[in-house]
């Protein structure tokens, strides 16, 4: 099984090639390891937490960068079972990340504290996917 948790270099340009100045939504998808895979030189590698509570901590510790560079959850979930899809896309949980644009996105991902809270999400994480929409208009049909 292909797993994914970074971005791909092909994968991340195409973010990089789209528009920064609009607003984005960013699906999340996430499958947690049953134990957090820490390098054992992290402080939080003899904690014995598992991957959804080094999850909460990346949530804690990247939570104030998000939210100032103006990024709000829209939408959060916890995965039941696939209608339409491979019987093996088993997920724990997802949400919907808005931002005010890419570029808000950019500068949370540059930030230091950051690049330091993001250790606790690929400790995490099994799988994962993040996936860029265009917000289009809510409610109504499907069309």
């Amino acid at each position: 099984m292909t797993t994914y948790i970074d971005p791909s270099p092909a994968n991340f340009q195409a973010f990089k090639d789209l528009p920064r100045d609009q607003p984005i939504h960013m699906l999340n998808l996430l499958h947690y390891r049953d134990d957090a895979d820490y390098p054992a030189s992290h402080a939080n590698a003899a904690k014995g937490w598992s991957g959804r509570r080094a999850y909460q901590e990346y949530g804690k510790t990247s939570g104030p960068i998000f939210n100032r560079v103006g990024g709000s959850i829209i939408w959060r979930g916890v995965f039941q079972t696939v209608v339409t899809g491979p019987d093996n896309m088993q997920w724990h949980d997802g949400f919907v990340a808005q931002y005010p644009n890419a570029g808000a996105f950019f500068e949370m991902i540059k930030d230091v504290d950051y690049q330091l809270a993001v250790v606790n999400r690929t400790a995490a994480l099994l799988d994962s996917r993040l996936v860029r929409f265009e917000p289009g208009a809510a409610g109504g049909g499907f069309g």
